[in-house]
C-alpha cells in the first residue's frame, strides 16, 4: 500500500498552541530537495471534542484564511475544552497564486477527495486530510466564498443527506449555530470528490459556507466568517457559553431549477442584485453580443419565485457559465 509523503512534526495530543507545517516533498526545477510547507496550528486543552476547520480548499477565497489565520492567533488553551485543529490554506500552492487550482498540477482540491497517497501534489494533500486530520474530528468547518468567478449573500450551508437523516439533523443545527446572515440547505451540482462528501460519508458533523466573493473580502464577510467559527466550538462544547444568535434568513435550493446557466458569451448585464426577491420569468440578466453592435442582448429569466443568492461576478460570461442561483425561502 502506498504510503503518503506528507510529514507533520506537531504533537495532536498535546496540550498547548502548537503552530507548525505539513511538509509535503516537491522536487522541481528550482529546489531538487524542496517542500511545500502548509501551516497548521493545532490548540487542546484536555479532553472533549475535536474541531477540523479548514480554509484556502479554493486558492481565490480569502474569507477562510483570514479567519483561520486569526483563530491560530487569538485562541487560548485555557479557553477550550477538546481540540482545534486549523488548516488555513488547505490547497496552499493555490492560494499562494491566487487561483481557484493549484498552479503545480492544475489540482481542484474540493474535487480531489479522497486523494491519493501516491497521486498529484493535490492528490496527496486531500488524502493526507481524509486520512489523517478527518478521523480525528468531530465537527468539520470547510469555509469558501466565491472566489474570482462567483458571489453569493454570505451563507452558511449544510446538505440533504437521505442516507443519514440523523446526521442531517445534526448538521442543519450546526449550520443554524454558525449564524450566517442566511442558512442554506445546498444543492451541489456535482458532488463526487467534494471535501463536503467525503466528511458526511464518514459521519461527521458538517458546514460549509459561501461568504461574499469577486476574488476579495469585505469587513461584513470576515466578521461573519471569525463569529460562525467560534459560535460552532460554543456549539459543540469546546468553547463554554451559548451560541451568539442574530436572525438569519433560511434558505434552500431544492433542484437545478435554482441555476439559470448562460448559453451565451458576451457581456453581462445583471437586472436584479443579490439578495433581491424575484418570481418566475422576472427578468434576471442580459448578455450582449460583444463582436457586433445593433443587436438585442439575449435576455434571461427565473426559473422559479424565490431569492437572489448567488450570481456570476466578472462582466464577461462565457457559454456554459452559472449567472444566477435562485434559492427558495426555507421554513
Amino acid at each position: 500500500m502506498a504510503v503518503n509523503p506528507i510529514s507533520c512534526a506537531l504533537d495532536f495530543d498535546q496540550d498547548g498552541v502548537q503552530h507548525g507545517h505539513l511538509k509535503l516533498p516537491y522536487s522541481r526545477d528550482d529546489s531538487a530537495w524542496g517542500a511545500i510547507l502548509i501551516p497548521i496550528t493545532v490548540i487542546k486543552n484536555g479532553d472533549g471534542p475535536t474541531a477540523l476547520f479548514a480554509g484556502g480548499n479554493h486558492g481565490d477565497e480569502y474569507e477562510g484564511p483570514i479567519a483561520l489565520l486569526d483563530l491560530a492567533r487569538t485562541l487560548e488553551p485555557s479557553e477550550i475544552t477538546g481540540r482545534v485543529i486549523l488548516l488555513p490554506m488547505m490547497n496552499y500552492p493555490a492560494v499562494r497564486a491566487g487561483r481557484r487550482t493549484s498552479p503545480i498540477d492544475g489540482g481542484n482540491l474540493n474535487r480531489l477527495f479522497p486523494g491519493k497517497p501516491d497521486g498529484t501534489i493535490t492528490q496527496k494533500i486531500a488524502d493526507y486530510v481524509t486520512a489523517t486530520l478527518l478521523p480525528q474530528a468531530d465537527v468539520v468547518v470547510d469555509l469558501h466564498s466565491g472566489g474570482k468567478t462567483l458571489e453569493f449573500v454570505p451563507y452558511a450551508a449544510c446538505h440533504r443527506l437521505p442516507q443519514d437523516p440523523a446526521l442531517e439533523t445534526r448538521c442543519a443545527a450546526a449550520m443554524q449555530a454558525f449564524n450566517a446572515p442566511y442558512s442554506m440547505v445546498m444543492l451541489e451540482l456535482d458532488a463526487v470528490g467534494m471535501f463536503d462528501t467525503e466528511a458526511e460519508a464518514r459521519g461527521k458533523l458538517f458546514v460549509t459556507t459561501e461568504l461574499g466573493g469577486g476574488g476579495s473580502t469585505t469587513p461584513h464577510t470576515v466578521e461573519v466568517a471569525k463569529r460562525g467559527l467560534r459560535n460552532v466550538l460554543h456549539h459543540v462544547g469546546i468553547l463554554p457559553g451559548a451560541v451568539e444568535m442574530r436572525p438569519s434568513v433560511q434558505l434552500d435550493m431544492p433542484d437545478e431549477r435554482c441555476f439559470v446557466t448562460s448559453e451565451h458569451a458576451g457581456i453581462l448585464e445583471f437586472m436584479v442584485d443579490l439578495g433581491d426577491s424575484v418570481t418566475e420569468g422576472d427578468l434576471i440578466a442580459r448578455v450582449y453580443d460583444t463582436e457586433r453592435s445593433g443587436w438585442r442582448p439575449v435576455e434571461y429569466t427565473a426559473y422559479r419565485d424565490g431569492v437572489v443568492a448567488g450570481r456570476h461576478y466578472p462582466g464577461l460570461v462565457q457559454s456554459g457559465d452559472t449567472l444566477a442561483v435562485i434559492a427558495v425561502s426555507g421554513a
